[in-house]
């Protein structure tokens, strides 16, 4: 029975993991962990209206990780919530937005994996807590699941006894 609960547990989990990230074929880390719930939605003008990165569902509080090796740009406020921008160089920036708290200062050297912040509530009227991950290459944005990498599915599952009563 618990082998089957597991199992199932497993199964749930990994039908949260995005389709789209299939066909992610970078070598970035994902910032956090966690599925897609909204996904690269390009403007059609610089200023149009769009989704400029991906949403990635993550518990208020999670700590969020230098997808690759950088230079911090710029980490605090606008307009009230708190963002990291890193130069990975070759024109190319990563930004971690609607953080609850930012750990690393502008002129920062980061590590791929080095943790940079915690999550927050994502955008203004999310249901539920994501981060907004976002990337531009010479000024335009870029759609994050070029950059990452597949998703460590591993960090999802917790091998550890699932306490239940049935009855």
């Amino acid at each position: 029975m618990r082998r089957t609960i597991v199992v199932l547990a497993a199964a749930s989990l990994l039908s949260l993991m995005p389709l789209a990230g299939v066909r992610a074929a970078g070598t970035w880390t994902w910032p956090v962990v966690g599925p897609v719930v909204r996904g690269f939605d390009p403007p059609a003008s610089p200023f149009g209206s769009g989704h400029r990165g991906i949403d990635i569902a993550a518990p208020i509080g999670t700590p969020v990780r230098a997808p690759a090796p950088g230079v911090v740009t710029f980490a605090g406020n606008v307009a009230g919530r708190l963002y990291v921008t890193i130069d990975h160089g070759g024109g190319v920036l990563s930004t971690a937005s609607f953080l609850s708290r930012v750990s690393v200062r502008k002129g920062d050297l980061v590590a791929q994996g080095q943790v940079v912040a915690l999550s927050g509530t994502g955008h203004a009227g999310d249901v539920s807590p994501d981060l907004h991950f976002g990337i531009r290459l010479n000024g335009q944005y870029v759609d994050p699941l070029d950059y990452l990498g597949p998703a460590n599915v591993s960090d999802l599952i917790r091998l550890a006894p699932v306490l239940t009563t049935f009855g």
